[in-house]
């Protein structure tokens, strides 16, 4: 092998090098900006953790965790409900814990059931957190930015929907919004998901099943003095 030859190949190899690398550095800058929208913590040593997200009269203060302030009963029924959407959708159980809190403090703040909430996540998302349709919805309620303008510009545009703290309320009163507008749930969320036309309520349907199997998984949870099946 000649001398050119060997310097191409050898400066074949250290591009081939640099690409990898590139698209290294690439995946860890964007796990660290998910892991911080998903979070609401600092990601770094001396970085500031996120700002309260405010929508209307709902308030969120950083992370969310219900089974800290819950007793009881209520911590099982939590725990029983994380433990669920953690296996079932594999997102981890710290996570899906902040996503169950937030729902409920929404779903208390707007007048909603949480699962009914939680389970419009599932069917929109998936509990993504970053998840973007074709049609430009963001997040994990799948809020279309140009619809709500009114509700996003306190929080400094669209972009604030990609965080939970932020698209899980504001979702939430949206879909409250839309029940009240046509007079019944079923409507509202066909209307949520652009499909009132929809005879067959297709939509809302999902979203049903998807609540019933949330307070399957809540109503399982390990009752006091009984045994579990051997």
């Amino acid at each position: 092998m000649n001398t050119t030859a060997m310097k191409q190949r050898s400066l074949g190899q250290m591009r081939t090098i640099g690409a990898i690398l590139q698209q290294g550095l690439a995946f860890v800058g964007l796990a660290a900006v998910v892991l911080l929208l998903i979070r609401g913590k600092p990601v770094f040593p001396g970085e500031s953790p996120v700002d309260p997200a405010a929508i209307g009269a709902i308030r969120f203060d950083g992370a969310v965790s219900l089974l800290e302030r819950a007793d009881g009963d209520d911590a099982q029924k939590y725990q029983a409900l994380v433990s669920h959407l953690s296996r079932r959708y594999r997102i981890a159980s710290d996570v899906t814990e902040q996503f169950v809190g937030a729902a409920y403090d929404a779903g208390r703040q707007v007048g909603l059931d949480p699962l009914l909430i939680l389970a419009v996540m599932a069917v929109e998302s998936r509990f993504n957190p970053i998840a973007e349709s074709v049609m430009g919805a963001k997040g994990l309620m799948q809020v279309i930015p140009r619809h709500h303008q009114d509700k996003l510009l306190e929080h400094g545009g669209e972009g604030a929907l990609l965080d939970p703290l932020i698209n899980i309320p504001v979702g939430a009163r949206i879909l409250k919004e839309y029940i009240r507008r046509t007079g019944s749930l079923e409507a509202g969320l066909q209307f949520y998901n652009g499909a009132l036309a929809d005879p067959t309520s297709r939509y809302a349907q999902k979203v049903f099943a998807e609540k019933e199997r949330l307070e399957q998984a809540v109503s399982q949870f390990p009752q006091p003095g009984r045994r579990n099946a051997i």
